[in-house]
């Protein structure tokens, strides 16, 4: 039960963010540099050291960069494929289409429903692993709505069309979360699991959060907010132990 509430507040979180990016594009840098520094940490501060304490008695350290490798090289494939960044100067200029609004849409779609199972599985290692990653996948959540709502409009399509992205956006992680009520990981491999998830979230701090935090704005608050993100996650999980 508790999974299924965190994962609504993910809805929400979602969602606000993509009204947040309809009335107030001027402040998204900072918010955006925020995420970045949560979800970086929680790849770096939570899941990596879980992942270790969870694996040491099965495997050795080069197994789990192999799994956190995977998830990240996953990630790059995935967005790659299907086109998610649109980042080039065309469609900053709105020369983009609405069939790559429909993939970018999709796509974060199904970052979050990852970021629901990531929850869901956080909580089957420990109660307080699966607080840090919430936390970190609230944030991210939040961006995840402003990115949805932007890569819809800046390719032509209607807010209507970009609000119907949204609420499946937010619906996605939800989802996710409850998919994970229909199986438990066995202990073995339950830090191999955390692993790859560190790789995913990494891969989306580096080449998603971080890049569209800094673009065409000033770098020097974007950076201190990205450091203060996660700055805020190590406290988190210094607090949760």
């Amino acid at each position: 039960m508790t999974v299924i509430l965190v994962a609504c507040a993910a809805f929400v979180a979602t969602y606000i963010g993509g009204s947040f990016a309809i009335r107030f594009r001027d402040k998204l840098h900072l918010i955006l540099g925020f995420s970045a520094g949560a979800v970086v940490g929680v790849a770096l501060f939570d899941l990596l050291p879980e992942s270790m304490a969870l694996s040491a008695p099965y495997f050795a350290p080069r197994m789990l960069t192999l799994a956190l490798a995977a998830g990240f090289l996953f990630y790059l494939l995935l967005d790659r494929l299907i086109l998610l960044h649109t980042h080039d100067e065309d469609d900053e200029a709105g020369a983009g289409n609405v069939h790559r609004g429909f993939l970018g849409a999709a796509t974060l779609s199904i970052h979050s429903f990852l970021d629901g199972v990531a929850i869901g599985v956080g909580f089957q290692a420990s109660l307080a692993v699966g607080i840090v990653i919430t936390a970190a996948v609230l944030t991210h959540d939040f961006s995840d709505g402003i990115n949805t709502v932007n890569v819809v409009l800046k390719n032509g399509g209607a807010r209507a069309r970009a609000f119907r992205w949204l609420f499946v956006d937010a619906l996605a992680p939800v989802m996710g979360a409850a998919s994970t009520l229909l199986f438990a990981i066995p202990e073995r491999w339950l830090g191999i699991v955390l692993a790859v998830f560190a790789g995913f979230f990494l891969y989306l701090s580096a080449s998603d959060l971080i890049p569209e935090s800094h673009h065409r704005h000033p770098r020097v608050a974007t950076t201190l907010m990205t450091i203060l993100g996660a700055a805020v996650l190590y406290a988190v999980v210094a607090l949760t132990g």
